[in-house]
């Protein structure tokens, strides 16, 4: 599969978790020669400002962040259009889903989800989106901008049960035909991470639903990086849920 990445990944651009030194570095070592990374490209403003606002954009440069920030978001947009041909994942920071069209927290600076899906609609290339978050926050920035579009269908799961949860995503995805499919993948639900409900095998399981979902849709499908905090974990998550997108196990587990 090929994953979208940029060595600027790496930098250290703020102090939060999302930024620690290491967490990428985890999951491009889980990765390596099991995909085939490709280098995300400057981004095109005109993206971005088709999303948030002027004074938004502004706010983020006056912090220093704006360069990383919108090559997230240029990782992104890379994602979902190879996503339309083949499944892609974006292994991008800073994450995005908690961004709105004027402003932003939880680690977030612009809506990589929100910015990539409108270049898509705005190129005629979807007419309908679905986006899964299975991220342990809710993904209110990506509500608040594509929730009220009404070409895109959102589902954050919530449950304690792993079981009920898993069962919501797949009738989620299933109920509706779509041209693509995004999930923001956050990966802080895991049994070892902040949210303490998920394994590592549910992740590939969710791979695999989305996979199934987008072939009966005869649509595409992309997924990008959002949270997840333990980096003893995080490698082998991301890694699960990309060979589910796939249907492709790892040796590990053979």
């Amino acid at each position: 599969m090929k994953v979208i990445y940029h060595i600027d990944f790496h930098q250290v651009y703020s102090h939060d978790p999302a930024s620690a030194p290491g967490r990428i570095e985890a999951v491009v070592k889980a990765l390596a020669d099991r995909v085939t990374f490709v280098e995300a490209v400057a981004a095109d403003k005109d993206d971005i400002a088709a999303v948030h606002t002027a004074d938004h954009m502004r706010d983020v440069d006056r912090e220093g962040v704006f360069d990383i920030a919108a090559l997230a978001a240029a990782g992104a947009v890379q994602a979902a259009v190879i996503g339309l041909a083949e499944p892609c994942f974006a292994l991008i920071r800073p994450p995005g889903h908690h961004a709105s069209a004027g402003s932003a927290w939880g680690f977030c600076y612009f809506n990589n989800m929100a910015i990539a899906l409108e270049k898509l609609k705005r190129d005629r290339k979807i007419e309908r989106a679905f986006v899964l978050d299975f991220d342990l926050h809710f993904g209110d920035g990506t509500v608040n901008i594509l929730g009220g579009k009404g070409y895109v269908s959102i589902f954050n799961p919530s449950s304690s049960d792993r079981n009920e949860y898993l069962s919501s995503v797949r009738a989620h995805l299933f109920s509706e035909r779509f041209d693509i499919i995004g999930v923001s993948a956050g990966f802080d639900h895991h049994v070892a991470d902040w949210g303490g409900l998920l394994t590592t095998e549910d992740y590939r399981e969710m791979g695999s639903l989305v996979r199934e979902a987008s072939l009966k849709n005869g649509g595409g499908c992309f997924a990008i990086l959002e949270g997840g905090y333990n980096h003893l974990v995080l490698g082998d998550n991301v890694l699960a849920f990309i060979e589910g997108m796939e249907a492709r196990r790892s040796t590990r587990d053979q």
